[in-house]
């Protein structure tokens, strides 16, 4: 058996993300779900890029907001204490606007672990 607890301000974050991000997968071991905390000051995107999975099943459970997440079919803004959910091939862009308020802070589920994000070019 194995148990885990973490807290997320004690783990290293990312080099190469946009935002402040913290792989609560990389300090467990977990093999199958992707657990992340991003924390996003005004302007600032969560991912890389705007991107979809193929295989990928995404949940972002907002602890701050709201997130905005843009989409083919318009932004959505998700309050604090919602989720928003991105399934296989639904392209996506979660971020935090310039003009925002503040901060947002957000645990990101997604699984496979594995299935890597795909750019999506809104002009294509």
């Amino acid at each position: 058996m194995g148990y885990h607890v973490t807290d997320p301000d004690a783990l290293a974050p990312a080099d190469d993300y946009p935002c402040d991000r913290r792989s609560i997968t990389g300090a467990t071991g977990l093999a199958a779900l992707h657990l992340a905390r991003y924390r996003m000051a005004p302007g600032e995107d969560l991912a890389r890029a705007y991107h979809y999975h193929e295989l990928r099943e995404e949940a972002f459970y907002v602890l701050e907001g709201p997130l905005h997440v843009e989409t083919p079919e318009g932004t959505y803004t998700v309050e604090t204490d919602s989720v928003f959910v991105a399934e296989p091939d639904s392209p996506h862009r979660p971020h935090n606007p310039a003009d925002a308020d503040g901060p947002v802070t957000v645990l990101g589920v997604g699984a496979p672990r594995s299935d890597p994000a795909l750019p999506y070019d809104p002009e294509e």
